[in-house]
């Protein structure tokens, strides 16, 4: 997917996320619980929604993006100290082996050419027995793309892979994780809130 594409949807994503509130409330909550007292990173922190709604659990946030403009949407405002938001690319990450106590990556691996690349990443930038919480939005094949999905489609957002709840937990655990947390909640495109251990 071309960086261009999130960089024209900056300005709008906040709002558009709106109608998925319950599903963002749940994940505020409960990665809120997990982050607490950790040194977390975020991958894929859009306007740095979740980032801002758990940092005062954290020990320490980096909260990063691929796009410059979601980075540029993501400052705006009185953050907390404890929360930096930095341009990265997922798939080649600027930090050192074993930094970081949690790592989160919402709503992304669909839209990340290669998947496979962002978790080995994630692995290598973990402590040894961090934690993984990746909620991702999820198909369900028997309906056609609801006038949501149309829409994103028509603005050039398409996601790589189109995976079911169990092809999507399948996929995480093929590549080397254990799920320990796993919940489908929901929404105008459902998501399935997933938390993984390095097996």
């Amino acid at each position: 997917m071309k960086k261009t594409i999130w960089d024209r949807f900056a300005p709008v994503y906040s709002l558009a996320m709106k109608s998925q509130k319950n599903i963002y409330d749940y994940m505020y909550t409960h990665i809120g619980q997990a982050a607490r007292g950790k040194s977390v990173l975020e991958l894929a922190t859009g306007p740095g929604l979740i980032a801002k709604h758990i940092a005062a659990s954290c020990e320490k946030i980096i909260a990063t993006d691929f796009s410059q403009d979601m980075i540029n949407q993501a400052k705006k405002g009185v953050n907390p100290q404890n929360l930096i938001f930095e341009k990265a690319d997922a798939s080649d990450l600027p930090y050192e082996d074993k930094s970081f106590d949690l790592v989160i990556i919402a709503n992304a691996l669909h839209i990340v050419p290669d998947p496979q690349k962002v978790l080995s990443e994630i692995d290598r930038v973990l402590k040894d027995g961090g934690l993984l919480i990746a909620p991702n939005f999820i198909e369900r094949k028997i309906r056609k793309p609801n006038l949501w999905q149309r829409f994103l489609y028509a603005l050039g957002v398409k996601f790589e892979h189109q995976w079911t709840a169990d092809e999507y937990t399948d996929f995480i655990e093929e590549n080397g994780w254990n799920i320990s947390s796993k919940e489908v909640i929901p929404g105008r495109i459902d998501l399935v809130y997933v938390e993984c251990i390095r097996k």
